[in-house]
Order: structure tokens, then C-alpha cells, then sequence
């Protein structure tokens, strides 16, 4: 990967819906070469998929916390990944080392509707502990990893 690959990242990262001519023109190569650039980035899974970003609370999801959950033996592991992935009020899951196991991302409408994730969480086989922050305000939210381009001498 070099610095042109690196430069059509970072024009993504801003705006994944920026035309393949917009970024031929900003990183000096034929709109046909810069398609197949984003292709093999793609193919070589750097480029996962393209998404919207939402607001949650534009859709009344009002409440954000972060749960750290410990689970009593790895032999639990699978069933709690499980029961995580079928639930849409967790957006993210970490497995962690450390005192606990995973921490999950929970969004909610409201705090009873977060009670409710929390009591399904603590009743999931192996789940021994958990602990829950309520999130009272977003200081920085980056979806991306920072791209580092180094300037070619």
C-alpha cells in the first residue's frame, strides 16, 4: 500500500459517497485507475463496506452505555456471543483481558428498555457479573482508524 492508496482512504474516511472522478482528480490518476485501486482495496479487505452513520437520538435511541459483562468459563463463550448477536440494542462487542470478559455498546430509548438488555444479558448462561455505565455525552466518536500518510521524499 503506499501513499495513493493511503490518500483514496482518507478521502473515504470523510465521505464514502465521493465519485471514483472526484478522487482520480484529487489523488492524480485516470478515474479507471482509481476504481481499480478502490476494488483491490476492497478485495484485499481493507475496505470492509461502506456505511450511513446515524444519529441515535435523532431516532429517540436516548440512552447509551457501555456494560462489561464477566463470564464464569470460556465453555460459555460461544452461547453469549450468541445471545449478543441477536440482540439490536448492542451495537458493539469487545472480547477484553482484564478483570472482565467482554464490554458491550448498548443503545437504547430509554432506561427501562436498557433494564430489559441488562436483565436478558445477566440471565444468559456463564454470565457471573456485569457492570454498567450510562454514557451522558459523546466527546469523540471516529468510526476509522487514523491514516498515517508519510510524506515521499
Amino acid at each position: 500500500m503506499d501513499n495513493i492508496d493511503l490518500n483514496i482512504l482518507t478521502l473515504l474516511i470523510k465521505n464514502a459517497r465521493v465519485n471514483s472522478s472526484e478522487i482520480a482528480d484529487k489523488v492524480n490518476l485516470s478515474p479507471s485507475a482509481a476504481i481499480e485501486r478502490i476494488k483491490k482495496l476492497e478485495n484485499n479487505g481493507i475496505i470492509t463496506g461502506y456505511t450511513a452513520i446515524i444519529d441515535p437520538s435523532k431516532l429517540g435511541k436516548d440512552v447509551m452505555a457501555l456494560m462489561s459483562v464477566a463470564i464464569e468459563h470460556p465453555k460459555y463463550n460461544d452461547v453469549f456471543i450468541k445471545a449478543v448477536a441477536s440482540n439490536n440494542h448492542i451495537t458493539e462487542c469487545f472480547y477484553l483481558a482484564g478483570e472482565f470478559d467482554y464490554q458491550l455498546k448498548v443503545i437504547t430509548d430509554n432506561t427501562a428498555m436498557l433494564e430489559r438488555v441488562l436483565n436478558t444479558i445477566k440471565s444468559i448462561p456463564g454470565v457471573s457479573k456485569t457492570k454498567t455505565n450510562i454514557v451522558l455525552s459523546v466527546t469523540k466518536n471516529d468510526h476509522n482508524v487514523a491514516i498515517d500518510i508519510n510524506e515521499e521524499s
